[in-house]
């Protein structure tokens, strides 16, 4: 049995990791290693540290439901805020670096090309996620609306990958969105098992066969 001492440090060491990419990114920038593109350095590494963390947010329940370790629940929150954070991180550079905080360009740019509609949709549902996130949000929202609303994470994922699959289609490189979309496809299809496949499947088996009710009616009868 794990000990909440355990899952405090099983926290921190998940932090200070979730931080190493945008420590690289800093240390990267001040001694002049972003390559010869350092906008697209930035915005390629952010885009896919986001999708990373998105899948790691998805396979907590299945991975606490296959190895039993109901503990991983715990820090599934963390996860999910680093896949903002990264994502926050992808839309400011394209804001900051490609459109010089002019909103109105930014939106234009968003309405014109839709690799960047799917991804800036994304990164919108993505923020009452965050808001939503603490313990007061849930109690405040009642646990099933907190889970139909968390529910849109799979959306999102789904948006990312399309944002990623079109970036890479002018270099014709598919391999990371096909892998992406595979993890989530997966993930999807075993939360689809477990909760709406497999409930049916038992009900089925407990429902008494068909005409076992009068046979039995029968024989009070008799």
């Amino acid at each position: 049995m794990i000990t909440s001492r355990q899952i405090t440090a099983a926290k921190v060491v998940l932090f200070a990791a979730s931080l190493l990419p945008f420590a690289r990114l800093v240390l990267f920038a001040f001694t002049d290693r972003l390559g010869a593109n350092p906008i697209e350095f930035i915005t390629r590494n952010t885009g896919d540290w986001t999708l990373y963390f998105l899948c790691l947010t998805l396979s907590v329940t299945p991975l606490r439901k296959l190895t039993g370790m109901h503990w991983l629940i715990r820090l599934r929150r963390m996860l999910g805020l680093f896949a903002f954070f990264y994502a926050t991180l992808h839309f400011t550079t394209f804001l900051w670096f490609d459109h010089f905080f002019d909103v109105d360009e930014m939106l234009k740019d968003v309405v014109k090309r839709p690799f960047i509609t799917v991804g800036f949709t994304a990164f919108v549902l993505l923020i009452p996620l965050a808001v939503t996130s603490t313990n007061g949000m849930v109690k405040r929202l009642g646990g099933k609306r907190w889970q139909w609303l968390h529910r849109l994470v799979y959306l999102i994922a789904a948006l990312g990958i399309l944002h990623f699959w079109w970036m890479k289609a002018g270099k014709n490189d598919f391999a990371q969105p096909i892998l992406f979309g595979s993890i989530v496809a997966v993930l999807l299809l075993m939360r689809l098992w477990w909760n709406v496949i497999q409930p049916r499947l038992e009900r089925r088996r407990m429902m008494p066969a068909p005409g076992c009710g009068l046979r039995e009616q029968r024989l009070e009868r008799k």
